[in-house]
């Protein structure tokens, strides 16, 4: 049998085409009202410690996080994406390195390990997110934590026989997940972005998971749960919660 497509593209933040493009195709989560609460989360649970960013991208949360005093090391898997952080001012506060979020370590003190954005689902198999919590638990020191900021998959608003459901539908962006593998827990994020008579596309695939499922993964790696919200205001998470916000604490 074949092997699926999506299971060996590579990660689209590697094109340097798509890290150019990324501040302007996200340009709403780097909004204060966004960026905000989460550097305020993370700034209270570095404290006077280090704080380690799992896939920093082009630093929207690295960046105000340093400017607060954090000492801030970043991790990224794209040398495009931290070429365009590199042109950023402030980014010399930043220690930066080219590596994989599941293997590359460079510290084992750091008060807190983040990985936000949903990015854990960039990880397209139980086994490499199994790693990353390994990976963050190897960063922390005793009392440490480890913050992700994850979707809830969107299943159940898929009519019966269906396999794709809208995320958002505005003037600048349209975008739909398909869910092409509930075996392997596969979706593929199709976006469409719009500027005037011009529309760049773009199809990435990511496995999803549920909340437990990560609570498992962080007791493989010897966490202990803290805390889960709903977003970064600390919101109570309930069923009805579209994401999360989970906390894990090394003993």
């Amino acid at each position: 049998m074949a092997e699926p497509k999506y299971s060996s593209s590579p990660d689209a933040h590697l094109d340097p085409l798509v890290a150019a493009a990324y501040d302007e195709a996200v340009a709403g989560r780097f909004a204060t009202e966004d960026v905000g609460p989460s550097v305020e989360v993370l700034a209270d649970f570095a404290g006077d410690g280090l704080a380690v960013e799992f896939a920093v991208g082009t630093g929207r949360l690295a960046l105000p996080l340093a400017e607060k005093g954090v000492a801030v090391h970043g991790i990224d898997l794209s040398e495009p994406m931290l070429s365009e952080l590199r042109k950023k001012a402030g980014a010399d506060r930043i220690a930066l390195t080219l590596g994989d979020m599941t293997s590359t370590q460079v510290c084992a003190d750091a008060a807190v390990v983040y990985l936000v954005f949903n990015t854990i689902t960039n990880l397209r198999t139980q086994a490499l997110q199994v790693a990353c919590f390994r990976n963050a638990a190897a960063h922390l020191a005793p009392g440490g934590r480890f913050v992700i900021e994850n979707q809830v998959p969107l299943l159940h608003r898929l009519p019966q026989g269906e396999t794709i459901v809208p995320f958002d539908v505005s003037p600048q962006h349209l975008g739909f997940d398909e869910y092409v593998d509930r075996v392997n827990q596969i979706s593929i994020s199709h976006h469409y972005f719009i500027n005037g008579d011009r529309v760049r596309t773009s199809s990435p695939a990511f496995r999803y998971v549920w909340p437990s499922e990560l609570d498992l993964m962080a007791q493989l790696a010897g966490l202990e749960p803290e805390a889960r919200w709903a977003d970064w205001h600390r919101t109570s998470f309930t069923g009805d919660s579209a994401s999360h916000v989970s906390v894990w604490r090394m003993p």
